[in-house]
């Protein structure tokens, strides 16, 4: 396998949304999102690429193109959910659970202590994308 040679992490989630230019301010507020990129699409209402960093991890995100494609949209509402979570690893999960709540997420799964040794919950921001939110529980 040949060796990353960009600056790009070698895994990187690219979330189709409805509205990416909206995303990135929810992300801003909600998870303290900074950022990176826009590329606006020829239609100059939506987003055919951009980019934020999210604690520290790079975040793509596209708006919907399902003219494409063929003919369906990818968003989680146009496919009825989508399967996949976020996580988050963050130092003080009591804030950055309040900070997305009052952003606007949907809690999906209540913060909590877990027997696993987290305090974890989820939530689903505006866009149909599911988030947990983590760190460990002090000792």
């Amino acid at each position: 396998m040949a060796e990353n040679e960009y600056a790009m992490p070698p895994v990187t989630p690219h979330l189709v949304v409805d509205g990416a230019a909206k995303a990135i301010e929810f992300y801003k507020a909600a998870f303290g999102a900074e950022e990176v990129q826009r590329v606006p699409a020829e239609d100059g209402e939506r987003l055919m690429h951009a980019a934020v960093t999210i604690n520290g991890g790079l975040v793509m995100l596209m708006d919907d193109f399902p003219e494409y494609g063929d003919g369906q949209g990818s968003t989680p509402q146009a496919l009825g959910g989508s399967p996949v979570v976020i996580h988050l690893e963050v130092a003080d999960v009591d804030s950055a659970w309040k900070r997305a709540v009052d952003a606007g997420a949907t809690v999906l799964m209540e913060l909590a202590d877990q027997f696993w040794g987290d305090r974890y919950g989820q939530v689903k921001d505006p866009f149909g994308h599911t988030w947990s939110l983590a760190s460990p529980k002090p000792e």
